[in-house]
């Protein structure tokens, strides 16, 4: 599992994901790195409310535990 993870984070260093964090929290952003604990970094970050609207965070750091779905984004 952790390898397909990695995998999938590699091939997208420098693109748009989004990650949902194990409260429900939505956040999309550009990936930068990451490492072996998944503990993510991500710039340009902003969430994504449920209203629909979002928030600007800029650079973030997402601790790999706390994650349950990385998905790579069309940047719109």
């Amino acid at each position: 599992m952790s390898e397909t993870a990695h995998k999938i984070l590699e091939e997208n260093l420098g693109n748009s994901v989004l990650i949902k964090t194990k409260e429900g929290v939505m956040i999309r952003g550009k990936l930068k790195s990451f490492d072996q604990h998944l503990n993510v970094v991500l710039e340009e970050a902003e969430e994504l409310m449920r209203d629909g609207s979002t928030r600007k965070l800029g650079v973030v750091i997402i601790r790999g535990d706390t994650i349950i779905l990385v998905s790579p984004t069309s940047t719109s």
